[in-house]
């Protein structure tokens, strides 16, 4: 039997059993029994295999999303520590200290909440209550960043499961929060019991990344693939937290600096297209330009291009280039993305668009099918714009504004 225990395939089939048993009902406690009988401790990866196990093997992502928060309770405490000689975590700058310091921030945020919670009731509590919450709103950024920078290096090092669930749950909790926000706006102050799940939620959801999903980086990550999300984090933004040092290593100064001499060389050759030819910098600049927002899926639902607009509307970085497009959408919509990407291959429609409202902003979204000149699928466009200033358009204008005109 001992030698059953310490085989590493029999280990992750025990996991994925007591989640499933967690999924059929099972007494919580009854399978923290048979876990602790049966392992000493578990390491991160092996729960991500185990959730990996459970959907492919059919289980849908919503499901083990539904069990998270309740074996995530089972695990904790059994998730073993992994112990470095430099512990990046510890290093400023560095996105896995950035991560912690940002959810130290977090849980500072919810001990305010509780406090203002446990006022006595009175006209200036909801108040109170108000603008702490609205703080806390900031995780949102926290959540983006692990969504568009962490969660593509992870599906590239073949870690899938854990990103589709941690997502579902991350989308969870803003919209509990949107909930939580709108009753405070009406100085309605939710249910204690509410309010409590919330900021549970979010706790848990900090005990995953630092114990499941942070270590599973800093086992598969390059200090390169560091430094890109490092570097991009600030576009971004940062939860609660200011002044985060620029993170470059000593070792890797000599190589930076010859980088940057390579990149002040002159610009490649031109590009020729069908109606003219551009250099790189001008195509890139004429792209970015665009008052709308580009990215570009292959035929193969590889995300190969995305401009840079200046007024970006939803977050893009660099690291979701090679990615599978379904895995740049939530869990609770990729189901339509899927539809619509099988429909244009099929050539049962060429275009589809959609239209919501995000605060003060109308985001149009159009999606194009691409297609070659003998008719072969090529790919996906998708074009976002918020149109809201061209609806306030009125009237005419057919002279030059002098403002800003230099004149």
């Amino acid at each position: 039997m001992t030698a059953e225990i310490n085989n590493r395939e029999y280990r992750q089939q025990v996991l994925a059993e007591l989640i499933r048993e967690l999924h059929d009902g099972k007494n919580v406690d009854e399978v923290k029994e048979k876990f602790a009988a049966v392992f000493g401790n578990v390491s991160a990866e092996e729960i991500a295999q185990a959730e990996q196990a459970l959907i492919e093997g059919g289980l849908p992502v919503a499901e083990v999303q539904r069990l998270c928060d309740v074996h995530a309770a089972v695990f904790k405490g059994s998730i073993s520590e992994i112990h470095r000689p430099a512990d990046p975590s510890l290093i400023p700058g560095h996105p896995a200290h950035t991560l912690k310091a940002e959810n130290r921030a977090i849980e500072k945020q919810i001990e305010n909440i509780r406090e203002k919670l446990a006022l006595p009731a009175g006209p200036d509590k909801a108040q109170a209550l108000q603008g702490e919450v609205a703080k806390l709103a900031a995780i949102d950024c926290h959540y983006t960043k692990k969504e568009n920078l962490f969660f593509p290096y992870m599906e590239q090092y073949g870690i899938t499961a854990p990103p589709k669930v941690m997502w579902g749950v991350d989308d969870e909790i803003r919209q509990a929060l949107k909930a939580v926000r709108a009753k405070l706006a009406e100085s309605d102050i939710p249910l204690p019991e509410v309010l409590e799940a919330l900021l549970n939620k979010i706790t848990e959801m900090i005990f995953k990344e630092e114990n499941i999903m942070l270590p599973m980086l800093l086992e598969n990550l390059t200090q390169d693939e560091w430094k890109i999300i490092a570097g991009e984090s600030p576009e971004l933004g940062y939860c609660l937290i200011d002044n985060v040092p620029l993170w470059q290593p000593a070792a890797d100064q000599e190589a930076q600096a010859v980088r940057q001499e390579q990149q002040q060389s002159p610009a490649p050759g031109m590009i020729t297209l069908p109606t003219g030819m551009l250099k790189v910098e001008e195509l890139t600049q004429l792209l970015d330009t665009l008052p709308i927002d580009i990215t570009f899926v292959d035929k193969d639902d590889t995300v190969k291009y995305f401009s840079q607009n200046a007024e970006r509307i939803f977050p893009r970085t660099k690291a979701i280039i090679g990615r599978q497009v379904s895995n740049c959408h939530p869990p609770a919509s990729v189901h339509i993305v899927e539809k619509l990407v099988e429909d244009f291959k099929a050539g049962r429609k060429d275009q589809e668009d959609f239209w919501i409202k995000m605060g003060d902003k109308y985001i149009l979204i159009r999606y194009f099918a691409l297609r070659s000149d003998a008719g072969e699928y090529l790919g996906v466009l998708e074009v976002t714009q918020n149109i809201r200033p061209l609806q306030d358009i009125q009237g005419e204008k057919r002279l030059v504004s002098d403002e800003g005109s230099g004149h």
